[in-house]
């Protein structure tokens, strides 16, 4: 969805993308991910535990969560 509605044409880099899980669950990203060909990682983090330059780049959580939770 990102490739086909947000990316810029003159951006030739990758898209990079996050699947935020709150909870181990292989089949889930499984699932999500089984169409997928592009190379991947999996990583377990928390907000808190990254580095503070890494978590001024990123969205904090009740960003991510407006975005993700329906309004109510």
């Amino acid at each position: 969805m990102v490739d086909d509605e947000l990316r810029r044409p003159a951006l030739p880099a990758p898209t990079v993308g996050i699947l935020p899980c709150s909870g181990r669950n292989e089949r889930v990203v499984r699932y999500a991910l089984r169409a997928s060909a592009a190379p991947m990682s999996v990583a377990t983090y928390t907000y808190d535990s990254l580095p503070a330059d890494e978590r001024t780049s990123l969205p904090n959580v009740e960003v991510l969560s407006a975005a993700l939770l329906p309004d109510t």
